[in-house]
């Protein structure tokens, strides 16, 4: 239903799905597989080439979304880059309601709030906790009751679960270390270390930008949505974004995301 009522709000001033999908995505929509992989970020080539025929698409009016198709485990998969923050990530989600998508698979960077989690290791988030303005327009209320700050948004339970089994396999046969996060989203890297004690104090391990959101606007949009993170730093032990942080735990973070992490993917997928 709020689905619905977003797709209509758009219809109402001239424009066609296929508008929606080209304007947001960059493509047609027939051109979109029911598996997708969606990162803010990062872009196929910074993965081990475990996926084959990998052709760049095109990118969309948004000079951050770049679209590329490959092939995974004998399976088309589209990937797309939105860029940071969950306003870009969001549309592109719902834009993919009106495709054949079916599965979609996050893939990104977190920072850790526990000592336990260390840079470089790997977080499957349950839940996120909406610290974000667009989760606000994905609630179906008047703008003014649709209040959602501290709301927990949850992945999908039965992709959660696979995604969590396979990832202990393929990161207890590799050596590599996974937790299960419970995820803030949070609007801005500048303002967050201000508040990290009222976010722990929300039972939060790790921060982000985009996934409560985007869970949200996956479920509405009727698409199967979960999440795999690589660890990017550690407020609580001073190795943030700004300062800290090892070449030692940088070069890890980095064999795990180029070598591990692909293989999850490539199972989940």
């Amino acid at each position: 239903m709020i689905y619905r009522k977003l797709l209509t709000g758009i219809e109402k001033y001239g424009s066609e799905k296929n508008d929606i999908c080209r304007q947001f995505i960059g493509i047609d929509i027939c051109n979109i597989s029911e598996s997708v992989i969606i990162a803010p970020w990062w872009e196929p080539k910074v993965f081990d080439p475990f996926w084959t025929d990998i052709k760049y698409m095109c990118e969309s009016e948004f000079a951050s979304i770049k679209v590329w198709s490959m092939i995974v485990n004998s399976k088309a998969v589209t990937y797309i880059r939105t860029g940071i923050g969950a306003p870009v990530l969001t549309d592109v989600v719902l834009a993919l309601g009106i495709t054949n998508c079916h599965k979609l698979l996050f893939v990104g960077s977190v920072g850790s709030l526990d000592e336990k989690i260390g840079i470089g290791d790997i977080v499957i988030p349950e839940y996120s906790i909406s610290g974000d303005g667009v989760s606000r327009y994905l609630k179906g209320n008047r703008l003014k009751e649709n209040d959602v700050f501290g709301e927990k948004i949850f992945s999908d339970k039965v992709l959660f679960t696979e995604l969590c089994r396979i990832t202990e396999r393929v990161a207890t046969n590799n050596g590599t270390k996974y937790h299960i996060g419970s995820a803030f989203s949070i609007d801005t890297i500048f303002s967050q270390f201000a508040y990290i004690d009222e976010i722990l104090e929300m039972g939060c391990n790790v921060i982000e930008m985009e996934t409560a959101a985007a869970f949200r606007a996956a479920e509405i949009a009727g698409i199967s949505m979960a999440a795999i993170f690589s660890v990017s730093d550690n407020t609580i032990t001073k190795k943030s974004l700004l300062s800290g942080r090892t070449q030692e735990e940088m070069d890890y973070r980095r064999k795990v995301r180029k070598g591990i992490i692909p293989k999850i993917i490539s199972e989940i997928i």
